[in-house]
């Protein structure tokens, strides 16, 4: 083990009554020297000094240090409502090199002065930045929150930017005192025994298995996907117990470098833990940094970043320089798309908030991988059996027959046949693996989200995240400032708080409704334009002078529709955004938390219901209530409703879903990206011509951070939606379209690299947050999963052909009553589902310029249309068919059959699927029982130290325990 610091040591020398100690004795107060023992009590040699003692010894020396902060009375009060906090008198917020607490005789680090990751004497590191403006006129409360910190214990140092005299950075240092007082405070827990992982007895069978096992896993080539463990550090806190830090039983833990105890997210938290609660005015709310830069006293505040992500040696030779620079070669470079994700190392740089986002993204694109092998297979398998499907066959050789003109007067008759091509791209979607392929999905959606939580619990463990609980949150200033006037008490923390009436939240709460209500109307507003313009202009397509477009009208009114809607789309976005934000502050949320959700919930309804409007009119809606020939049903009596295309509408569906997609994805991965290289890019473009080359790369790292991009101001909501949003495209509407896992797949993988690049190379670094989990999103895919499975029994039956095949097979086709379905049996079927119409009959404003005489040299008397009605010449003239009502029962029993069966089907997955594992809740056990045990023996260790020193002393007593 490592020996104390050496500034540890130096001080411990200048104290007579602890210089004595020796070197045994040093060592034991190591609690490295612990060794880790299930059954044996610790081989510990004693001491005949106290820890204790030491400690006071130590907290003698600092009282006699100048330490630059005036007085600290009343800094270990936990309440931070005092107005004792607020120190009048000199303002002053300069720091004083000298007034620091530094090692007499140890020579300043060169390196540490260069990186710029320490203050001015190379030994403080840098645990937090403050940036702010000399002409903003905010002074006096800056001074003021500058004093209190200071009072705090927290070391300062100023520095004015080199780019720009107006702009100064203020630099903050935790010293171990401050940091030991606060992580005690917020219940940090550190390591303090290394894990001893308990291996289950097995039998000898189960030992021959894995024998053969490990022997052929022997044959086959290393695996590609698994980081180099000689790359990665060895995350120490990954492989020990931890427990709550406690500074009297600081002996417990494993203390190697009291610089390096608690690592650099773990501090930047408690620095910013400590600004949230020191006071910048008199007055009871007028308390923490969020307020400061609200109100614009402070232009920033961040953490930094450990460094540059690049080196000029290779990180395979010389290792990586800083845990940024390991991150970016690891995780952030294009070189490693297909290696696993250092998860560990993002959650100890970034925390566990940003590294949970991470863990639900790369586990949701590994459970992607079976979706869209299915998918592909689904697909694969409509190509091999285009030669063979009896329904693409007979559209392909229906030369005879003539379809009626799809929209009025410019439209003209056209022959079955020349639909060939979109009977077949249909077929290659709608097939008979689609409901498979519905009913896996909906059931993968259910595995995904159970197994999620399983992931989750053993990273909850790993990350000692499954005992953590949210502290009291924070009132946001907001609220304050609007209920001041009421309060009442908490019954957490027994203070007055501000009160906000139910009457009143009630009324904000209906009033925000309505905003949400007044919303979703102006999307169906937006999609009722888009279907206005279909109907517009699929007749002006069919009068265009280009063949191509003439030809194709409808397959061009489709795309340009589509088109059109994805404009629309991120137009009504950034409306939705402003929106939510103002309906969200209208509720006036108590805290950031409650605001989050309701803000979360707006926008995830008002995009959802953007994106997916239009889809749900085409696979719907769509050809459905047009009427039939003769008789058209009319947009305001006067535009007529489209009509599907002859090859049925799932083609339509289709490529809604995948235009939609694809510029979806693009559009974000571009906005995510390049949006922040763009604007990073400008400003050192500007800074080169100002200063040149060399004088950029001299610039700290301070200045370096404040110059690219801060985090979202909604932290990872824009991630999250994206990610929640393509998951409803990969399940809602599947059966129309089984590509979509895969190119969900193929997005995330390069997503995933992207999101790290930004946050590793483009933005600011984050401040290291906790969280259990996802927070309301795993709700929202809760929901998603559910509406799939009604949204896919509704396509399958009603969008797409799988049901009136399926009646025709067994019921009107060749094999009726035979209980047979194959493709011998479809024979006919293109000519049963189509009805006659007599062309005299057509109204005149729909009645086409063309007589049809093209066809058969002489003008058209009939003319089809997919239905199932009744003969111009039967007693009810277009009626419907009893063929139109064994579908249309058929149709209604497939969904209620299908979504029963999925339902159950998810219901009992998720009752087989414990949340945890039982290796895990074993472990969990185990490691309960085993903390028990250790702080027995430690106990009963100092137990025996204060026996073992009564007896030296002379001072006994009877009946000691043990």
């Amino acid at each position: 083990p490592e020996s104390p610091s050496t500034g540890f040591l130096t001080a411990l020398s200048q104290t007579p009554s602890i210089s004595s100690i020796s070197s045994e004795g040093r060592e034991d107060l190591q609690v490295n020297q612990l060794e880790t023992q299930i059954w044996i009590k610790p081989d510990i040699e004693k001491t005949d000094v106290d820890f204790s003692e030491i400690l006071n010894a130590i907290h003698e020396i600092a009282k006699d240090v100048n330490i630059f902060f005036d007085e600290l009375e009343g800094v270990n009060s936990p309440s931070k409502d005092d107005d004792s906090l607020l120190h009048h008198g000199n303002l002053t917020s300069t720091s004083d090199d000298a007034s620091r607490l530094e090692v007499v005789g140890e020579e300043v680090p060169d390196k540490n002065k260069a990186n710029g990751l320490y203050f001015r004497d190379g030994k403080c590191r840098i645990d937090y930045i403050l940036v702010y403006r000399k002409s903003n006129p905010q002074t006096e409360k800056r001074e003021v929150f500058e004093r209190n910190i200071r009072a705090e214990g927290l070391q300062m140092e100023k520095e004015s930017s080199l780019t720009n005299s107006d702009i100064i950075f203020v630099k903050l240092h935790a010293p171990w005192e401050v940091l030991g007082k606060y992580a005690e405070l917020m219940n940090v827990r550190m390591p303090f025994r290394r894990k001893i992982y308990y291996l289950h007895r097995r039998y000898k069978f189960m030992n021959r298995i894995e024998k053969q096992i490990s022997r052929f896993r022997g044959w086959l080539p290393r695996k590609p996907m698994k980081l180099d463990k000689e790359t990665l550090p060895d995350l120490e806190e990954n492989d020990c117990y931890t427990a709550p830090f406690s500074q009297q039983r600081i002996h417990h833990f494993i203390i190697h470098n009291k610089d390096t105890f608690f690592n650099n997210a773990t501090r930047s938290r408690i620095v910013h833990h400590i600004l949230q609660r020191v006071k910048y005015e008199e007055g009871k709310n007028k308390i923490g940094l969020n307020r400061l830069l609200s109100n614009g006293s402070y232009e920033a505040a961040f953490p930094l970043h450990e460094g540059s992500y690049r080196s000029k040696n290779s990180i395979k030779t010389h290792g990586a320089e800083n845990h940024r620079h390991l991150l970016y070669e690891c995780w952030a470079s294009w070189g490693v798309w297909y290696k696993y994700q250092p998860l560990d190392l993002v959650r100890r740089y970034f925390g566990e908030k940003i590294g949970l986002y991470f863990a639900w993204l790369g586990w949701y694109t590994g459970m992607l991988f079976p979706a869209a092998f299915i998918g592909l297979f689904v697909f694969l398998y409509g190509v091999t059996t285009l030669n063979h499907c009896q329904v693409s066959k007979e559209v392909c050789q229906a030369t005879d027959i003539i379809m009626c003109p799809i929209c009025d007067k410019y439209c003209p008759f056209m022959r079955l046949s020349d639909s060939c091509v979109y009977a077949k791209v249909t077929h290659l979607f709608d097939n008979g693996a689609t409901v498979f392929f519905a009913v896996f999905m909906a059931v993968w959606a259910t595995v995904f989200l159970e197994f999620w939580k399983r992931r989750r619990a053993v990273i909850a463990y790993d990350w000692d995240l499954i005992d953590w609980e949210e502290e009291e949150e924070e009132i946001r200033p907001q609220f304050e400032a609007k209920y001041s006037k009421k309060e009442r008490m908490n019954p957490i923390s027994g203070k007055p708080e501000p009160y906000q009436a139910f009457a009143d939240k009630c009324s904000r709460l209906i009033v925000s409704a309505s905003g949400i209500f007044f919303m979703i109307c102006v999307v169906i507003a937006a999609v009722f334009g888009i279907v206005i313009y279909r109907v517009v202009t699929v007749s002006t397509f069919a009068a265009f002078k280009w063949a191509l477009i003439r030809n194709n009208s409808q397959v061009a009114t489709t795309g340009t529709a589509v088109c059109i809607n994805f404009c629309i789309i991120m137009l009504l976005n950034v409306l939705y955004e402003k929106v939510a934000l103002f309906l969200t502050n209208l509720e006036q949320p108590r805290t950031e938390s409650e605001w989050e959700n309701s803000f979360t919930l707006k926008m995830f309804l008002f995009q959802f219901v953007n994106l997916n409007s239009s889809t749900f009119y085409i696979a719907f809606f769509l050809g459905r209530f047009t009427g039939h020939p003769g008789a058209y049903l009319r947009l305001i009596n006067r535009w007529r409703l489209e009509e599907c295309h002859p090859s049925g509408c799932l083609i339509d569906l289709c490529m809604q879903m995948g235009i939609i997609m694809v510029l979806k994805q693009t559009w974000n991965n571009f906005m995510e990206l390049g949006y922040p290289l763009i604007q990073n890019w400008w400003t050192r473009r500007k800074l080169r011509q100002e200063y040149g080359t060399q004088r950029k790369t001299s610039f700290p790292q301070w200045e370096k951070d404040y110059n690219l991009q801060p985090m979202n101001a909604y932290g990872l909501f824009d991630e999250y939606l994206e990610m929640i949003l393509q998951f409803g495209f990969t399940t809602i509407f599947v059966a129309a379209f089984p590509l979509a896992p895969l190119l969900a797949l193929l997005n995330n993988i390069i997503e995933i690299r992207l999101d790290a690049y930004k946050f590793v190379t483009q933005w600011r670094r984050p401040l290291a947050s906790r969280a259990k989990d996802i927070g309301i999103w795993y709700g929202i895919l809760e929901g998603i999963g559910i509406l799939s499975v009604i949204t896919n029994a509704f396509v399958i039956a009603v969008t797409s052909d799988f049901i009136p095949r399926l009646v025709y097979a067994y019921k009107y086709g060749p094999c009726a009553g035979q209980g047979e379905a194959g493709q011998k049996c479809m024979v006919g079927y293109v000519n049963a589902s189509l009805s006659v119409f007599l062309v005299s009959d057509f109204e005149n404003r729909s009645e086409p310029t063309s007589n049809g005489s093209e066809f058969s040299g002489s003008p058209l008397k009939y003319c089809r249309y997919r239905d199932y009605r009744d003969p111009p010449h039967s007693p009810v003239p277009y009626g419907y068919t009893l063929q139109f009502w064994h579908v249309l029962a058929a149709r209604l029993a497939f969904i209620i059959v299908f979504e029963h069966l999925v339902f159950c089907i998810k219901h009992l997955i998720s009752y087989l699927i414990p949340d945890l594992p039982k290796d895990l809740r074993d472990r969990m056990r185990r490691e309960k029982y085993l903390i028990q045990e250790m702080m027995y023996e430690a106990e009963l260790e100092r137990l025996q130290k204060e026996r073992k020193e009564r007896k030296k002393n002379g001072k006994s007593y009877h009946n000691e325990w043990p």
